[in-house]
C-alpha cells in the first residue's frame, strides 16, 4: 500500500509550499487509486489525481467542497454528509454505514464514528490493504470505538491542529474541535500502534519552523515509544 499526502493544510488562511493544498489523502493499491476528502483547495483540480474513487469524512469546506462540480468516479460517504452534499452532481453516490467493511479498488475500508463537529458529523476511516491497515483521522475529538478502530493499525494518520493546546469545546454534553497531537500519540501507545502521521496542520505548524517542531514531535513521540513524523504536501509513504 502506498500513502500520497495531496494536502496537509486544515481550514486555514496560512498556507506554504509544503503546506499549500487542504489535506486530502491518495491511497494506492497495485493500479488502484483512492482518494480520500476532497476541499475547496481541489475544485476543478482532479484531472491532476485521477481518482478511482473518492472517500468524504465530512462535509466541511475543507473536506468536501471540492466536489461541488461534480466527481468524475464513485463517491462515498456515511448519510450525514450526503445531506450537506445533496446539490452536489455528483453521479455515482454509496451510502457507507459504521463499521461495516466495503472492499473498494481491492481495498477494505471502514467507516468509524467519532466526535469533531456538531453541524457535520465526521468519521475516520480503517484502510486495509493486503496485511497492512492505516487509520486516517485528519479531524478529530475522540474516536467513540477507539480500541476496534486501531486494532493491528500500522500507521494512525491524525490532526494536526495544535500540539498540546486543546482546542476541543463543549455544548451540553457534546464535544467538538480537535484533540491535541500528544493526546493523539498517547492514543496510539495505548492501542499499541507503532507509528502516527500528522496531517490537517494547523497555523501552529504551518507558520512555524519546521525543525523545531520536528524534533518536538519526536520527543512527545518517544516519550509513548512512538515513532512519528509531520506529512507535508507531495509526501509519500510505501506501507510494506
Amino acid at each position: 500500500m502506498k500513502l500520497i499526502f495531496l494536502g496537509t493544510r486544515g481550514n486555514i488562511q496560512a498556507r506554504t509550499r509544503r503546506h499549500n493544498r487542504h489535506s486530502s489523502l491518495l491511497v494506492s493499491y497495485g493500479r488502484w487509486r483512492v482518494m480520500i476528502d476532497c476541499g475547496e483547495d481541489w475544485l476543478g483540480h482532479l484531472d491532476e489525481v485521477r481518482p478511482q474513487a473518492i472517500f468524504i469524512t465530512h462535509a466541511h469546506p475543507d473536506h468536501a467542497w471540492g466536489l461541488k462540480e461534480g466527481a468524475p468516479c464513485p463517491v462515498y460517504a456515511t448519510e450525514e454528509p450526503w445531506r450537506e452534499m445533496k446539490q452536489y452532481p455528483i453521479e455515482e453516490r454509496h451510502t457507507v454505514a459504521y463499521q461495516a467493511p466495503i472492499v473498494v479498488e481491492g481495498m477494505e475500508f471502514e467507516a468509524f464514528e467519532l466526535e469533531h463537529s456538531l453541524l457535520s458529523p465526521a468519521v475516520s476511516y480503517r484502510v486495509t490493504a493486503g496485511r497492512r491497515r492505516i487509520h486516517y483521522a485528519p479531524d478529530i475529538v475522540y474516536i467513540r470505538d477507539r480500541a476496534a478502530a486501531l486494532r493491528e493499525t500500522d500507521i494512525y494518520i491524525g490532526d494536526g491542529a495544535t500540539f498540546r493546546q486543546t482546542m476541543v469545546r463543549r455544548k451540553g454534553e457534546r464535544l467538538f474541535g480537535h484533540t491535541p497531537i500528544s493526546t493523539q500519540l498517547t492514543w496510539c501507545q495505548k492501542e499499541g500502534v507503532p507509528r502516527a502521521i500528522i496531517t490537517h496542520c494547523g497555523s501552529q505548524i504551518v507558520k512555524g519552523d519546521e525543525g523545531e517542531l520536528s524534533a518536538r514531535l519526536r520527543q512527545l513521540a518517544e516519550e509513548r515509544g512512538v515513532r512519528a513524523e509531520i506529512a507535508y504536501d507531495g509526501m509519500e509513504v510505501v506501507v510494506r
